[in-house]
């Protein structure tokens, strides 16, 4: 959430920076700052009733020692008037309030100057591409034909269990799924990240913090019974680990990483598109998360950004970063690079990971701050980044592996699968 400070300050730069997102912000600046003016204004008819108060009483207290009993009865009325006149500037407050709140959540995070414009997908900006171009045999199959050839992950029976979009991995299929979870798991925590375990439902204070709610509730899987959301990502329960919280100085990094099965409705999604492992309902994904002081959170960002290619690297796919434009980024992020993992089969890219920086945005929401050297509280900067989402992991590496004579798992998950080929 942007904060009223960097409203007021310059609001004419808000409204700039927002149309690099496609967003027409005016309209709700313009509505936040009257909000805001009159919150001011009501706050100070408030503090001077109180002063009133205060003096009124002091004065009471005066002439019953001097025995005036009249007068002080009739300055008791006064009092009561003025109580009356503070309780409803409070309700005046508390509705201003709330509205007020409720106009800010709606204005997205503001793009860094790094983020190219663009309207969507087709104006990302490709900085690197990776890896070598699979060499697939004749005839080669999309990985839903391959699943079903191997009988390695069976699309019709997470049908009849659930429906479209909850697959039933199965025999080396289910042990490929574990592997990659152990892998990633485990070069995460090589690199610095404190593996956690976090629930994978959420209350709505969790869901408002990272800005899941209100923005993409309709994504989102909800236990009305409950009141709790299936997570979209382990970003949501492991940055909330931080809500309301104040980090000391000498506290950063902080650096966590979890594995989670992750729940999107998707709605809309249909077509091609979706054939298979290309859009899921329920995926594996592992998450890594990063809080940081503002001066260090690019510098962190880079370092995401070079961890994720060094897992690609590590499984030896072909991929390219794509660093996108305004139209095509997340309502949070200041800036976000996508990772694509290409499909030769497919004959398409396949996105894989996201890695983020959402500057003070989400600290915002969540109360998330850190005592700087003079004993100040600042916000701190909020970073995520899938490292890596399963689905199309293992599209790619079904279709880029495959050969006559089965499917060639790569050299650095044979230690976690225990067979170093499907057939």
């Amino acid at each position: 959430m942007l904060t009223l400070k960097m409203l007021r300050d310059d609001p004419e730069r808000v409204i700039r920076k927002l149309a690099v997102k496609n967003f027409e912000a005016r309209p709700i600046v313009e509505k936040i700052l009257a909000l805001d003016t009159n919150r001011r204004a009501l706050q100070t008819e408030s503090d001077a009733l109180l002063s009133q108060q205060k003096q009124y009483a002091a004065r009471i207290g005066g002439l019953m020692k001097e025995g005036k009993r009249e007068e002080a009865e009739a300055v008791k009325k006064e009092v009561a008037a003025l109580k009356a006149r503070s309780g409803e500037l409070l309700a005046t407050a508390d509705e201003n309030n709330k509205e007020l709140e409720a106009q800010l959540v709606l204005l997205p995070n503001i793009p860094c100057d790094l983020v190219p414009e663009g309207k969507g997908a087709e104006d990302n900006l490709v900085v690197k591409m990776g890896g070598e171009d699979p060499k697939l045999p004749e005839n080669a199959l999309p990985h839903w034909e391959l699943a079903k050839k191997y009988d390695i992950i069976d699309f019709d029976l997470g049908v009849k269990l659930t429906g479209a979009g909850f697959p039933v991995y199965k025999g080396k299929g289910a042990r490929l799924q574990r592997a990659l979870i152990n892998f990633f798991l485990d070069r995460n925590t090589a690199a610095g990240y404190q593996e956690v375990e976090p629930p994978v439902m959420v209350n709505a204070a969790s869901g408002f913090g990272t800005g899941q709610l209100p923005d993409k509730e309709a994504q989102m899987y909800y236990v009305g019974l409950d009141d709790f959301y299936l997570v979209p990502t382990a970003e949501v329960p492991v940055t909330n680990i931080f809500r309301d919280v104040i980090l000391e100085n000498n506290q950063f990094p902080q650096k966590m990483t979890a594995y989670t099965p992750c729940f999107r409705r998707e709605a809309g999604s249909y077509g091609k598109d979706v054939r298979g492992l290309n859009r899921l309902h329920q995926f594996d994904k592992v998450e890594i998360v990063r809080i940081e002081k503002p001066e260090d959170s690019y510098r962190a960002l880079d370092e995401m950004i070079a961890h994720v290619e060094s897992l690609v690297n590590a499984l030896g796919l072909r991929y390219r970063i794509l660093r996108l434009c305004g139209g095509d980024m997340s309502f949070t992020s200041a800036i976000t690079y996508d990772f694509e993992l290409w499909s030769a089969a497919q004959g398409r890219w396949l996105e894989i990971s996201s890695v983020s920086n959402f500057e003070t945005y989400q600290a915002n929401r969540l109360h998330l701050r850190y005592r700087d050297e003079n004993g100040k509280t600042q916000l701190c900067h909020t970073l995520n980044g899938s490292s890596l989402a399963l689905p199309r992991v293992v599209a790619a590496l079904l279709e880029d592996n495959q050969t006559p004579d089965g499917i060639i798992i790569p050299e650095v998950l044979r230690p976690y699968t225990g067979f170093d080929r499907i057939d």
